[in-house]
């Protein structure tokens, strides 16, 4: 009876650590399993696949930082941003490939194209359509819509075979016993530093707290007098750039890409979201690296073909346990 009781009062314990300290329950978790791999699979398997997980975590921190900012201003589920990553990687081959440019001139001008298609597109199709007072629906189906006008309009332009970018993923560098490519080094690097200036952009400057009051309550942000269509204009800037320069690092640490590339990532970068908080820009970075580390541990221990699965097996065990994410707030929509 005594045990019993025990037990219960653990449980208790268990569920009010999960409800009150998601980040800390999620941690300690985290680390458990962590350690459980390390110690059955060895530090070198270990960490080979920990470095897998994290470049992989690299590309989808980025294109889920930018898809949840323009959730968190603006309440918009894009389905279309796939398709940025998508364009950005094209944007590239045509420097890197066709005019045979290297990949530091690549970058840049895959990053501005891509923010301003997403600068276009909220000038032509989404501020009009707010001003019309359109719901959440219609502007998710236009999302949708949107999604396979730029697939197919690159499909039609570029065909549908795989691209190539001029990266060498044959040069290695060895470190503690592990080996990762020099190419992954440089997407690992990247992402990292531009992750870190938005999140101090966001924290410290003018342009970071506006968006994170139109983030809190869009109208009383309006009725306070901040310019509600800059900030907009901006976040779509940063989340079109993000996007952009996601696509160009998945392609150069893959290798090659399709049309398909956005499409098939897609809702790996939701899963990302919802893992980190929705609409929590901080979260969603967090979620990207644990949702990359989460499908490349799980190949220590399953098929690697089935790793996008257990993604989203924890996306649910998350939802079920924590509907606004580890790091997310409550939300009513």
């Amino acid at each position: 009876m005594q045990s019993a009781r025990a037990l219960g009062a653990q449980q208790r314990r268990l569920r009010e650590a999960v409800r009150t300290r998601p980040a800390l329950a999620g941690s300690a978790f985290f680390l458990a399993i962590a350690i459980g791999l390390l110690i059955t699979n060895g530090p070198n398997v270990f960490g080979q696949t920990t470095v897998f997980g994290i470049v992989s975590g690299s590309y989808f921190a980025l294109g889920a930082v930018g898809l949840t900012l323009v959730y968190g201003v603006l309440r918009l589920v894009n389905f279309a941003h796939g398709d940025f990553l998508t364009f950005g990687a094209y944007m590239a081959f045509v420097i890197n490939v066709t005019l045979g440019l290297p990949l530091i001139f690549a970058i840049p001008f895959a990053i501005a194209t891509t923010a301003a298609i997403g600068v276009g597109l909220e000038l032509l199709m989404w501020r009009p359509m707010r001003a019309k007072g359109a719901g959440m629906l219609p502007l998710l189906l236009m999302s949708i819509g949107l999604a396979f006008v730029i697939r197919n309009g690159i499909q039609m332009v570029a065909g549908t075979g795989q691209r190539n970018l001029r990266v060498n993923l044959t040069s290695t560098i060895a470190f503690v016993g592990l080996r990762i490519g020099r190419t992954e080094l440089i997407v690992v690097a990247t992402s990292v530093v531009v992750l870190t200036l938005i999140g101090l952009m966001l924290r410290y400057t003018s342009l970071g707290k506006q968006m994170r009051a139109l983030a809190d309550n869009f109208d009383l942000a309006e009725a306070t007098g901040i310019d509600t269509n800059r900030i907009v204009l901006a976040t779509w800037l940063l989340a079109g750039g993000l996007a952009g320069l996601a696509g160009v690092l998945y392609a150069s640490a893959v290798g090659t890409f399709t049309p398909d590339l956005g499409f098939l990532l897609l809702l790996s970068l939701f899963a990302a979201v919802v893992l980190g908080g929705i609409g929590d820009a901080y979260g969603a970075l967090a979620g990207g690296f644990l949702l990359g580390l989460i499908q490349e541990w799980s190949t220590l221990v399953i098929d690697a073909r089935w790793k996008i699965a257990v993604g989203f097996a924890a996306l649910i065990l998350t939802l079920v346990l924590r509907p606004q994410g580890i790091f997310g707030r409550a939300r009513t929509i």
